[in-house]
């Protein structure tokens, strides 16, 4: 008896070159097929003046590459699909933190000498657009209040520019950026002028930047400060490290060109070494102050959505489901294994380091022990079940085994976690969507950015879990928060293109 071996089933997830040649292939089908039928060949008969169907299916072909092809929606994404090109991890590399063309030491941004105008709370939240300049003049408004800080090329630009562009190329890094068809041209972390300044008693809106090219992706970790005042935020494949007491963008970190995106970073708890995960499952850690890339660490086979510190330990989690432990003292960095039966979209060390606490999109918040060195058949010391995905997570720094989970779209509740016992201890409906969240410990009070409807950041009491305020400055979902050492500013990264500094005026009075 002879068997057969055969293939029941197609590959679910396509890449983009795929899709494409599959769309080519099918649009030169239709185009043969209708042309055969309606003008048949005819030897000895050609006509010089009409176009052959080549010149058709390349005109469509070339209409079709300039519009451009949308992302999958799944979140998955597998390292068959990329072409994988990284070096050894004992390659040190530099970090790119090229100059200004005029031997400047630093990218110095100039700040707004005008005062953005007042808007109450309980008024309509608007958000200055580009788009809306003419009618704003047709109004009687002055035009020099609204447009945006004019700024040199060379103030923003941390890489020249390519000269030649293909037509699927994303113009979102080390390239100038355009605000929605504005004729001033504006690149990442430039300061723009606020419409208005937030009327609540707790927050003030200190400042506004654009950040174009930022990935509206609900399950990326995209944004972090550290310890001595620098922000890094992933945008496509830069990473820009910035200066949030000078205004000045430090620098910044590119992975190679057209392999991966970055799709989390995670800065640890003292120092300038930066962990940085990339879609096609690598985990790189830098030296930013040496300029130096010390680490590529392989391990996943998929988006690294999640990283997390504890000392020595770096943490990084997967779509996939995998949560590895990387001890970075050593050469065999791999430690241990953890896992989810779906994605990792939330990964967090506690205070003192005692238990890692991971969300996963099928809405099961876990908890583990710390132990490095444990493998797949590990189990949770405790496991929460929620109607969502667990993304927007955070521990109390204040209060031992208490946790923070906000809800995503079809559940917008707050729940506080005793993770001792398993029990929700409180909970709170917020009535939006739950993109980010975190904790302020000098006013006890929790920091949630929502999405929609309304894109608004809320700050709740705790632990009464009531709302206390509402602002409103974003007009896309607010994807990240993250907040200052000293506790007094507060960062907000929005998928509008837009980045909000908010001043903590409760921390500074007390």
């Amino acid at each position: 008896m002879e068997w057969k071996l055969e293939r029941i089933s197609r590959f679910k997830i396509k890449t983009d070159d795929t899709i494409v040649w599959e769309t080519i292939m099918k649009t030169f089908a239709k185009d043969f097929i209708r042309t055969k039928r309606h003008y048949p060949l005819k030897i000895g008969k050609t006509t010089g003046g009409t176009k052959t169907s080549y010149t058709r299916f390349k005109s469509r072909i070339v209409k079709k590459l300039r519009r451009g092809y949308p992302i999958a929606s799944s979140p998955v994404t597998t390292g068959w699909q990329h072409s994988y090109t990284v070096d050894d991890d004992t390659v040190c590399q530099r970090l790119s933190l090229d100059l200004s063309p005029e031997g400047s030491s630093k990218s110095q941004l100039t700040l707004v000498d005008s005062e953005p105008t007042i808007i109450r709370q309980e008024s309509t939240p608007q958000i200055e657009d580009n788009n809306v300049r003419e009618s704003d003049n047709s109004l009687g408004k002055d035009p020099s209040k609204t447009t945006s800080t004019p700024l040199k090329k060379q103030d923003y630009l941390l890489n020249s520019c390519p000269e030649k562009k293909t037509d699927l190329e994303k113009t979102t890094r080390m390239c100038v950026n355009f605000i929605k068809g504005s004729s001033n041209s504006l690149g990442p972390f430039s300061i723009k002028t606020s419409p208005y300044r937030s009327s609540c008693a707790l927050l003030e809106l200190d400042l506004q930047l654009n950040i174009s090219g930022l990935r509206n992706d609900y399950y990326l970790n995209l944004l972090d400060w550290n310890s001595a005042n620098l922000i890094a935020l992933a945008l496509d494949s830069t990473t820009y490290i910035w200066n949030a007491e000078t205004h000045m963008l430090e620098g910044s970190i590119h992975l190679k060109p057209g392999t991966s995106y970055i799709s989390s970073v995670s800065w640890v708890e003292d120092g300038n070494f930066l962990a940085i995960g990339t879609s096609d499952g690598a985990v790189q850690i830098w030296d930013v102050e040496r300029k130096k890339r010390l680490r590529n660490m392989t391990g996943h086979l998929s988006v690294v959505g999640a990283l997390s510190w504890n000392n020595h330990i770096l943490s990084s989690g997967s779509l996939l489901g995998l949560i590895c432990h990387h001890d970075v003292r050593i050469a065999h960095h791999h430690v241990g294994t953890l896992r989810h039966r779906k994605g990792i979209c939330s990964l967090k060390w506690s205070p003192g380091g005692a238990h890692l606490a991971s969300g996963s999109t099928d809405g099961i918040l876990s908890i583990w022990p710390n132990d490095p060195g444990v493998t797949v058949t590990q189990q949770p010391v405790q496991s929460m079940s929620h109607p969502t995905a667990v993304k927007a997570m955070a521990w109390c720094p204040w209060k031992t085994g208490v946790v923070a989970v906000g809800g995503g779209m079809k559940d917008g509740v707050l729940r506080i976690w005793e993770t001792h016992t398993g029990n929700c201890i409180k909970s709170s409906p917020t009535d939006s969507q739950v993109c980010s969240l975190l904790w302020v410990p000098q006013t006890k009070e929790i920091v949630i950015g929502h999405g929609l409807p309304q894109n608004q950041i809320s700050i709740w009491d705790f632990p009464s879990i009531t709302k206390k305020a509402e602002m409103h400055a974003h007009n896309g979902r607010v994807l990240n928060l993250a907040l200052s050492p000293c506790g007094s500013k507060i960062f907000s990264s929005g998928s509008d293109g837009m980045a909000c500094i908010w001043r903590n005026r409760g921390s500074q009075e007390k």
